[in-house]
């Protein structure tokens, strides 16, 4: 008959076998088992521990989906604000910004760390001894809500951290971008679909709304990720370079963005920019641009920030993807509140790595804005959206064949 001390060890050998195969799943995308096997040795655990529930820890692989939140969540004040970016939309603002960092470096050699900027919502870990004790959203950057039980369902999020994990100090807190993957939202939006519910508008909405979910359950189900993308150690960057700290995430089992680059000049910066602009449809997560930071954290630190943003770093953001097509067809659709959405339907047209061929409207006053008519010639874009929007018309290319469309008094449907 085992004894408690023989189980506790089994116990433990289990959570770090776990721990193992979860890093190489999640993190390093190299797994050695199939799912068959990891839901074994989770559900072998599982069994153990109810077992012997004295030995249940908070980083145990089975503490990961809890429950339904009694209350929702409460407020919590960074220590260090989570500030925004300042955003450069050409070349000449990126260089711009090269230029007040150079003055600012006074002839002091600088480089920069060119990083995706993931489409996502921004989220705060903080570990004490290795052990992940709090999850915060950003929020409006000085006070963000603790969703601690949905992170834990994070499967890129490390419950403990590995190896060296306390070499920083005891208390470390973890910025990262969370995300859900195209491949993922698709599939959560013809579920939604399926059930009568509306669908999320883009992916970035998709993760805001599932990290706010009272039951951590549904959270696990959407699959959310993570890329780390920041270190602080108490109070301090704990590395005299930024890109030493994105290596140190990596080694204790973050998963960090490998879309990165150490650039010597801002015009390696820019080389980096418009060479990931021709890959980021090959993504599976959205991405809206890129984030420049100076490497040096003394040099961060010495710049500082202003009530905003911080000087030292910037967001270099990709224009909207356009094409232009013909409007076939106005068809309206209705919601479940009975909204009337007009939809345009269009020729095919290749846009943003993809085939469309339907665009909104938004609304009748919309069409009327637009002068939309149907057979006209439209520029279409899309931004994070799922379904693009009409931008205007091309007059110019009317034949006087066009036909105007008139809103529905009454519902399509119910009539």
């Amino acid at each position: 008959m085992a004894t408690a001390q023989s189980i506790g060890k089994e116990i433990e050998k289990l959570r770090e076998e776990i721990r193992q195969h979860e890093e190489l799943y999640y993190v390093k995308a190299n797994p050695e088992i199939s799912d068959a096997e990891y839901d074994k040795l989770l559900e072998r655990l599982r069994k153990l521990e109810e077992e012997q529930p004295q030995l249940i820890t908070p980083d145990s692989p089975t503490q990961r989906v809890g429950g339904r939140a009694a209350e929702g969540f409460p407020e919590v004040v960074h220590r260090r604000p989570m500030l925004s970016l300042d955003n450069s939309y050409n070349i000449e603002e990126l260089r711009a910004f090269d230029q007040r960092c150079q003055r600012l470096a006074e002839a002091r050699a600088l480089e920069y760390v060119a990083e995706l900027k993931i489409d996502g919502v921004s989220i705060s870990l903080h570990y004490n001894d290795q052990i992940l004790a709090r999850g915060v959203t950003r929020g409006d950057g000085r006070i963000g809500e603790e969703v601690t039980q949905n992170a834990r369902t994070i499967r890129s999020v490390p419950l403990r951290l590995r190896g060296n994990g306390n070499s920083v100090g005891r208390e470390v807190e973890v910025r990262g971008e969370v995300f859900i993957p195209r491949s993922v939202f698709e599939k959560t939006n013809a579920e939604r679909e399926d059930q009568g519910e509306p669908r999320f508008a883009n992916p970035r909405n998709a993760a805001a709304g599932t990290l706010r979910q009272l039951d951590s359950r549904i959270v696990a189900s959407r699959k959310l990720d993570l890329f780390a993308y920041d270190l602080i150690a108490g109070e301090r960057k704990p590395f005299p370079t930024h890109w030493e700290a994105l290596n140190w995430l990596e080694q204790v089992g973050f998963r960090v963005n490998p879309h990165r680059e150490l650039c010597p000049s801002i015009e390696d910066v820019i080389e980096f920019c418009n060479r990931m602009e021709t890959q980021r449809d090959d993504l599976d997560y959205e991405i809206d641009g890129l984030v420049v930071k100076v490497n040096s954290t003394p040099l961060q630190d010495e710049f500082g920030a202003t009530q905003k943003a911080p000087r030292w770093a910037a967001a270099y953001k990709y224009p909207a993807r356009q094409a232009m097509t013909k409007v076939l067809a106005i068809t309206v659709q209705v919601g479940r509140t009975g909204a009337l959405t007009p939809v345009a339907n269009l020729e095919p047209v290749l846009l943003a790595g993809t085939t469309v061929s339907r665009a909104t409207l938004h609304n009748g006053d919309e069409i009327k804005r637009l002068g939309v008519r149907i057979g006209d010639w439209v520029l279409i874009e899309k931004g994070g959206e799922v379904i693009p929007k009409v931008l205007k018309v091309i007059e110019s290319k009317r034949t006087g064949d066009e036909q105007r469309f008139r809103m529905p008094r009454k519902c399509p449907v119910c009539r």
